[in-house]
Parts: structure tokens; C-alpha cells; sequence
């Protein structure tokens, strides 16, 4: 089955970062209502699968109901069939459920024997998750089903997902030194019990020793590992090990490890699980129940072809700033390359009323394709009447396929329309998707509630043609619910308004993971441009096919194109002409996949001053993509553009360093109103890399467990490296959707925003010193340069965090800050400290900006103060030869009593004798 799964690339991962929580799940008093579970179109058609999983959700019910206190538990979940399985009477059409909301993904291992299931979480702490990541049971080995339950696992999963905790234990740090002075597995609670050992396997024959410690890092040595007793009396926690048997519970305030160097105390503020999960909004209205909860209800969904209506405005407005032929330009080029293979395309025009241009034909050739695009708007005039262009979309649906169910309406429009919630129960009822693009500054922002209520997404662009943002809007309609060789990847999307130099020249990467179907496209505002394409071979092609109405010219790429450096040079006719050129492709085969960017803002909608954080996923396939430039735009509604380099450095906005999401924050608002996004990221030849690391936010992964003294050890995992460099250069721009801003004032403000918070404080003591290592803040959040440091030491870990003002501050006159994003180093001898019995000293730093603002406090740092004991009596090694450890136990402690009693009568002998051999005496 592995080798099998090996063949299927169908990675779906251009769905997975679009809104700001795609999840459609809801709390109906105590149950969660909706909630997805998408089979991947790259799993084996195996309905044995279906069951597993409606096994899974039964057990993880019953398991988070005890560990949420008897208040949740899963009321109503649907599974996503794919399209590629055969019908059957009980699978039901979807409505608003697609593999973009899904919840749970059930895909083969990226990697094989990379089986554990994970969470995509790359926000803070709190933040919603965005997807759970599970191998299809069927595909798991029994003994790794044995000791990683999955219904139990599930649940740890749903903790990441929904409220934003973080695991208990920590690959990266697995042991640390406890104020006990000793060396400690990194856990919660420290109640679980087990032995910290070297475990080694080679055939049959398994090798068992005492750890050693490291000179350098003073803990123990790096192949050694905690195996857990497998009989426990101990409840906690779910968020280290759910996989013991006695563990039903989070950890909570009165028995959480705040010592253990784990992820949820770095991103947590050393809070316990159950203090983060209480404060959740799932828990502010909800109270036990009485009685145990029903049995999750379950609905099987199939996914069918795609139908997708175009409903364009058509409106007096549009025919102001080129709008009308920009947006025939864009539509077209949906047409002709975005929208898939076997959809269902049908097309509305509106202005005060609704014209049904074309009803639905399937797309099977490019005859569909080119006879919908010749229906396109010739001519704008009249009102803005949104409602009867979608109920029209609506008819047209309903004559093919006798429901809206998972129909898609994409809407464009440029104006108001005080009439549009006249229809907004029609679209509640209808089972259809609405997707909102939004031309110009005075587009209808009634509708985005339309898009939210129906899972839909919302795109804008301005009236600046060169940012080209129409045709991204566009092209960001790839369906989700198709596999990724049928999806068009944007490699270049840019723009010029050329005065006096008339040449747009520049280059285009076409990488080996794709090139099928590759598409240029060439649009201009007055005359035909002069157009030459070289290929990486210089040779001059031609053949490009210009549409002088719609003022764009195109050229397909027949075949795979060839892989290096494409050379364009557009030459415009006329001065003050606006040029953009967009290439796209698919992917090259389906053995390979496609590296592609995706991405987002936290938020949809935000008010003044609140800062922003803009989001870029570079993958390929699921393994993440690092040491990409990535580069965000940030478009007004006025067309004011802001360029901002996102960074996977795990500092400021970003969470995770190495984890392939580049962030930054946002704070340069300009205006109310819309905003759109779009990223262009690339790799140079040997500078990019994949990771091939385990990811974060998993099932915890137990080499073994503790039996009667002995180690019984489990199915080790496989040995993988770290990275893997990618050995050709590669670009990816993609939009990031629309958000709106608020309250912002013309007023000039006050200096609103302090230093980002440091999350990366690193301490390594050398002799009497402490270096200090951490990325610097800048002046506002992460731009600029912060005034000075403040850095105190305490003996108390929550001394320090809770009244660091009152700690024994360091001296920092020397210190000079560094630009925001740049490394510092700073070496101090620790003071004294004050508080009796300390065993480490820990440290923490704030930033202060030019206009006295401070940060938040740093993550806290520590250095023990004394050499951690180790386990006592390294010992000599072991074979585990099967022999039971109660055995060996009574052989030795027979053999002493034997010999105590041979000594024993011995030395009565002896003395007899020596007795018998002495004079009598009498009295």
C-alpha cells in the first residue's frame, strides 16, 4: 500500500491558507457541529477507511468529552469523499463542505514511515490552527497502532487545531536540569514515571545502557531517550503522551511542569494547557452535562465536478478606468487557463437587471472555453442590481442539476447596492459558495458577508492596471477540491506604466516540477506592444495570439516547456502604456510535486491600530521550502503600494523558525477601506531547501516502553536528514485574498506601537559568563531600531516573569541595539542571586523604543547553576535476551541466601572445632 500511496501526488495544498480560519466548524451548546473530515483523492478507494475514521471520531468523542470535564464532545461530522471513488446511494452532495474547510486531512505520509498525524499551526499561542494531518489508518503498521491509539491522538490533534496549545514535550530539548539538580525528561507532569536510557537494535538483538552526560551541553548525551513506565497511576497530560494508558487529562496549574524547556511553556508564558483551554471561547457558555454524549452523527459527502457561475457587473461604473476590459481580460484568462478540465461553467451579465449570457457547458476541449470567453460584456450601462445576478446564476444552476448544492458563484463588481441583503436568505438557504471580487474603491462591502456565511472567498483589485491584481483575483479561483496537476501555478504576475523608457523586459523561471500547459499572457491599455519570448536556449518563439478587442495576446506552450531562464522583452507602442505579463503553468507529471506559495493575512477584517501579520506558505507538496525570498505587496484601495520582505526567522511575527511560513508585521495603513495581498516568492539554484524534518505540533513519538525493569522497545522511525537542498531555481506569486481596515484618522497620533516581543533569548554560560543571543526588535514592532535593552536575572522563573520591574537588573551601558531582523550577542557577569535555595538563573529582556514604549517580555531564558546529577551506576551494557527481570531478580537474591547459608554453617564448623579443642573448665 505504501509503494502505491508513493505514486499518488494529488497534494492538495493550494487551499490551505486562504481566510483567516476556513474552518466552518461551530459549538452548539456542547457538541461541535460541522466539522470535516476530507479523504485525500491520493488515498486507495477503500471504504474499510470510512469506518476507521467513524471509529476514530467515537472514541476521540467519549475521550474529550472526560478530559474537557464532561463539556465537549463531536455532535455532527462530515466526511469528504473524493471524486475519484465510485458512487454509492448512501453519499450525498456537499454543500458549503470542500477540502478547503476541511478540519482533518486523511493523506498519505509525505514521507514514508512519517505517519505520526500533526497540526498545521504556525500562529501563537491561542490562534486557531488551520488543518489536522493524518495518515489513512488503514495504511498504518498494527504495531504503531498500538501504542498511537488514534482516536486518543485525535484529540491532542484538536487541542493544537482548536485552541491554540502547544506539546509538552520538546525533540529539540529533550531533557533539562531541574531544581532538584537533576537531569529531568522534558514533561508534564513530572508524575510519569520511566527511565532515561540508550536503547540500540541491530536484527534481533537490542542493546541497553545508562545514559552519559555531554560535556558540552552538561545533559545527557544526544542518542539518549525517556521511555515511560507502561503502567501509570498518573492523569496528565494528553499534550505529552496521550498514548499511556492512565492519561485522561491536561495538565493544569497545580501539577504543570513550568521547569521543562517545552514548546507550550516557551509559547504559552509557562501557562498549563487546561488555563489556555479554559480561556478559550469554547468554554465561556459552556457547563458539564449530566448524562454521557450521543454518538457523533456522521454524513458522507462525494465530491462532484465543479460548477461555477461568472456573475459580472456590467454596470454605468464600469466603464470608467478600463474596468470593463480589464475585467474581460482577467475573466478570459480564467477561461481559457484557471477554470479545470470537466467544470461546469455558465455565465451571467447585470447591470439594473440580470441577462443570462450562456448556461452551464461543461469545459471538455477548448472550444468551451473560447465560446464562453466570446461572451464576455462589450458594452457598460445602467444600475447595480447584485441580487438579480445571482438569483439569475441561481436558475441557470438549477436547469442542470435540480440544486445550488456546492454551486460556486463568482461575483464581480465595482458598485454599491443598497438592495443586496434582499437576497442574502436565498444564498443563506442555497447550499452555494459565494466568491466576491471586488473592482475599485466603491465595491459593495455588503456582499462579504455573503462570502463568510457561504465559505467563500474575497478578492480585490484597484484601478491600477500594472499591479495586474484583476487577473490575480482571478486566478486565485483554482478549485481546492481538485488534485494539484490540474491547477494552474502563477510563476510571474507583473505590471509596468511606461513614459519615456517604452521596454518591459525581464525573465521567467520555469523549474522542473512543472512547465505542462505553460500560459503567457500580455495585456496593454492602447496599442499592441512589439512581443519576444526567448527559452532558456535562446531561441525566439512565436505564434503568440492577439485579441485586439480585448487588447491582450496569449501564447501556449505546447507540451512540457523547457526547464531555465525565460526572456521577455515587450516594447509599447505609445507612451504613458500600461503593460502586464502573466505566466502560468501546471505541473510537469504526476510523479513530482509542484513547489508552490500560498498566502494570507491574520485577519479579514481589522480596526486602527491594531497590527496585522501577513502569512506565506512555501511548500512542495507538504515538506516545507526554506531560504526562498519572499516578498509581500500590500495594494490600497487608491492603488498605494506596500512591499514588505517576510522572514522564516522565528522572531517578531514569525513563530516557528524553518518551518517554510515567512511572516511580518503590518502597520503601514494608509486608508480605510479594502486591501489586497499578493507574494512573490523564489528560490536561488542550491539556496533553497526542503525540510524533511518531523513537523511541529504532533503526536508524541515513543521509542518504547518500560516493562517489569526491562525496555520493551516499539517500531523505531525511520532515520531521515534534516534538509534536502533543491538544485534549480524556481518563482511563485500568488494573491493572498482582500481584508478592510477601519477608524483609521487623518489626525496626526502618537508613536503607537512598541517593539516586537523577543522570542528567541538564548543563554550559554562560559566560565563566570552568560552570552546572550537574540534576533533584534525594531523600533516598531519588527522596523527600525529599538533605543536600549533592559536585562534582569532572577532566581525565580515566575518571579522574573511576574514582577520583572522589581528583578536585579544588568548593567547594558555597553550595549547598542542593531538594526530590526539582525543577530546580537551580549556577554555580562551574572550579580548575586538574592533568593535563597536558586539552582538556575533565569533571564528575561524587554526593548524600549525612542518614545519610551516597551515590549512585551522576552521569552525567559535559563543557566543552571551547578553540574545536573546523571542517572547513578552507568553500568556495563546488556543484551535483551527475553529473560524477565522478576527472574533474574530472585536467581541473585537466591544465590545470596545460598551463600549465606554455606558461610553460615561453615562458620559453626569452625567454631565447634575450635571449641572442642580448648581445656575444660569448672566452677
Amino acid at each position: 500500500i505504501m509503494r502505491l500511496f508513493g505514486t499518488f501526488v494529488f497534494l492538495l495544498v493550494l487551499y490551505l491558507l486562504q481566510g483567516s480560519n476556513a474552518s466552518l466548524v461551530r459549538l452548539n451548546n456542547t457538541g461541535y457541529e460541522d466539522v470535516i473530515i476530507a479523504i485525500h483523492p491520493g488515498v486507495p478507494e477503500d471504504e474499510k477507511i470510512i469506518e476507521q475514521i467513524k471509529n476514530m471520531v467515537t472514541t476521540a468523542s467519549t475521550y474529550l468529552f472526560e478530559a474537557t470535564e464532561k463539556k465537549l464532545f463531536f455532535k455532527t461530522v462530515s466526511i469528504l469523499i473524493p471524486e475519484n471513488w465510485k458512487e454509492n446511494i448512501q453519499y450525498k452532495r456537499p454543500k458549503q463542505e470542500s477540502y478547503t474547510h476541511a478540519d482533518v486531512l486523511v493523506v498519505p505520509p509525505t514521507i514514508s514511515g512519517r505517519d505520526e498525524p500533526y497540526t498545521r499551526h504556525f500562529m501563537g499561542c491561542e490562534d486557531k490552527g488551520h488543518f489536522l494531518h493524518f495518515s489513512p489508518p488503514a495504511s498504518l503498521p498494527r504495531k504503531r497502532l498500538k501504542y498511537f491509539p488514534t482516536g486518543r491522538a485525535l484529540v491532542h490533534e484538536w487541542a493544537h487545531l482548536r485552541w491554540g496549545v502547544f506539546d509538552e514535550y520538546n525533540e529539540d530539548e529533550p531533557f533539562y536540569s531541574s531544581k532538584s539538580k537533576k537531569i529531568e525528561a522534558t514533561r508534564c507532569s513530572t508524575g510519569i514515571s520511566g527511565m532515561n536510557r540508550v536503547y540500540k537494535c541491530q536484527g534481533n538483538s537490542c542493546i541497553t545502557r545508562n545514559c552519559r552526560l555531554d560535556s558540552q551541553t552538561k545533559l545527557y548525551e544526544k542518542d539518549c531517550q525517556f521511555f515511560p513506565d507502561k503502567v501509570q497511576n498518573e492523569k496528565a497530560s494528553i499534550m505529552f503522551m496521550q498514548s499511556i494508558d492512565s492519561v485522561v487529562e491536561f495538565c493544569n496549574a497545580k501539577n504543570h511542569n513550568r521547569e521543562a524547556p517545552s514548546l507550550q511553556n516557551k509559547k504559552c508564558n509557562f501557562r498549563s494547557i487546561w488555563e489556555v483551554i479554559s480561556n478559550s471561547e469554547d468554554f465561556s457558555n459552556t457547563v458539564p452535562m449530566d448524562s454521557p454524549p450521543p454518538q457523533p452523527v456522521f454524513s458522507l459527502l462525494k465530491i462532484s465536478q465543479r460548477t461555477v457561475c461568472l456573475v459580472l457587473d456590467k454596470s454605468g461604473s464600469m466603464s470608467g478606468y478600463n474596468r470593463l476590459n480589464r475585467m474581460n481580460q482577467a475573466a478570459k484568462h480564467f477561461l481559457l487557463q484557471t477554470i479545470e478540465n470537466g467544470s461546469w461553467v455558465g455565465m451571467v451579465h447585470f447591470s439594473s437587471s440580470a441577462y443570462v449570457q450562456s448556461t452551464l457547458i461543461q469545459i471538455i476541449s477548448s472550444n468551451e472555453r473560447s465560446k464562453l470567453s466570446e461572451g464576455l460584456p462589450t458594452a457598460a450601462s445602467g444600475g447595480t442590481s447584485i441580487c438579480s445576478g445571482i438569483k439569475s446564476a441561481f436558475q441557470i444552476i438549477k436547469e442542470r442539476f435540480q440544486q445550488t448544492d456546492g454551486s460556486e458563484i463568482v461575483l464581480l463588481t465595482d458598485g454599491e447596492d443598497t438592495t443586496v441583503r434582499s437576497c442574502m436568505d436565498d444564498v443563506k438557504q442555497s447550499g452555494a459558495i459565494i466568491h466576491l471580487i471586488a473592482l475599485g474603491p466603491s465595491a459593495d462591502e455588503a456582499v462579504i458577508e455573503m462570502t463568510n456565511v457561504t465559505g467563500g472567498s474575497h478578492q480585490y483589485a484597484s484601478d491600477q492596471a500594472q499591479s495586474n491584481g484583476l487577473i490575480d483575483a482571478f486566478g486565485a479561483l483554482a478549485s481546492g477540491n481538485t488534485d494539484i496537476s490540474q491547477q494552474a501555478l502563477q510563476l510571474e504576475s507583473t505590471g509596468l506604466t511606461l513614459t519615456n523608457d517604452l521596454w518591459m523586459n525581464g525573465t521567467v523561471i520555469i523549474d522542473s516540477t512543472v512547465g505542462k500547459d505553460t500560459f503567457f499572457l500580455v495585456t496593454w491599455d492602447k496599442q499592441p506592444p512589439s512581443i519576444s519570448l526567448w527559452d532558456p536556449n535562446g531561441i525566439l518563439m512565436g505564434g503568440f495570439t492577439e485579441d485586439v478587442v480585448s487588447k491582450m495576446a496569449h501564447l501556449s506552450i505546447s507540451g512540457v516547456a523547457k526547464v531555465g531562464i525565460w526572456t521577455y522583452s515587450l516594447q509599447a507602442k505609445v507612451s504613458s502604456e500600461t503593460l502586464t505579463i502573466t505566466v502560468t503553468s501546471r505541473a510537469s507529471n504526476s510523479s513530482v510535486s509542484p513547489i508552490t506559495v500560498n498566502a494570507k493575512m491574520n485577519k479579514d477584517i481589522n480596526s486602527f491600530p491594531s497590527p496585522m501579520i501577513v502569512y506565506a506558505e512555501v511548500q512542495q507538496g507538504y515538506l516545507p521550502v526554506l531560504g526562498a525570498n519572499v516578498t509581500a505587496f500590500i495594494e490600497s484601495k487608491n492603488g498605494k503600494i506596500e512591499t514588505l520582505e517576510l522572514l522564516d526567522n522565528g522572531a517578531g511575527a514569525d513563530s516557528f523558525k524553518n518551518d517554510g511560513v515567512y511572516s511580518r508585521y503590518f502597520i503601514a495603513y494608509s486608508e480605510n477601506g479594502r486591501y489586497s495581498l499578493k507574494v512573490r516568492a523564489q528560490g536561488g539554484k542550491n539556496t533553497a531547501t526542503k525540510s524533511l524534518r518531523h513537523p511541529l505540533n504532533k503526536g508524541a513519538y515513543s521509542p518504547g516502553w518500560v516493562v517489569n525493569g526491562e525496555i520493551e522497545g516499539n517500531p523505531p522511525r525511520p532515520e531521515i536528514n534534516d534538509t534536502q537542498t533543491i538544485s534549480e531555481s524556481f518563482s511563485r506569486t500568488a494573491s493572498g485574498g482582500a481584508f478592510v481596515i477601519s477608524n483609521i484618522t487623518s489626525n496626526s497620533l502618537p508613536d503607537l506601537y512598541p517593539p516586537s516581543q523577543i522570542t528567541d533569548l538564548d543563554a550559554n554560560p562560559n566560565e563566570d559568563q552568560i552570552t546572550l543571543t537574540w534576533t533584534a526588535p525594531g523600533d516598531d514592532f519588527d522596523v527600525g531600531k529599538v533605543q536600549r535593552y533592559i536585562i534582569r536575572t532572577s532566581g525565580s522563573i515566575l518571579d522574573l516573569r511576574d514582577d520583572f520591574d522589581h528583578a536585579l537588573q544588568v548593567n547594558t551601558t555597553d550595549l547598542l541595539p542593531n538594526e530590526a531582523n539582525s543577530k546580537e550577542y551580549f556577554t555580562f557577569k551574572p550579580g548575586n542571586i538574592s533568593e535563597e535555595n536558586a539552582t538556575h538563573i533565569f533571564i528575561a529582556i524587554q526593548s524600549v523604543d525612542k518614545s519610551n514604549l516597551t515590549s512585551k517580555l522576552s521569552n525567559i531564558a535559563r543557566v543552571a547553576l551547578f553540574t545536573p546529577q546523571a542517572d547513578p551506576s552507568p553500568g556495563e551494557n546488556h543484551h535483551n535476551t527475553g529473560v524477565n527481570i522478576s527472574t533474574l531478580v530472585l536467581s541473585v537474591v537466591g544465590s545470596i541466601v545460598v551463600v549465606s547459608i554455606i558461610l553460615g554453617i561453615t562458620i559453626c564448623i569452625l567454631n565447634m572445632k575450635r571449641n572442642a579443642s580448648r581445656p575444660r573448665t569448672g566452677f
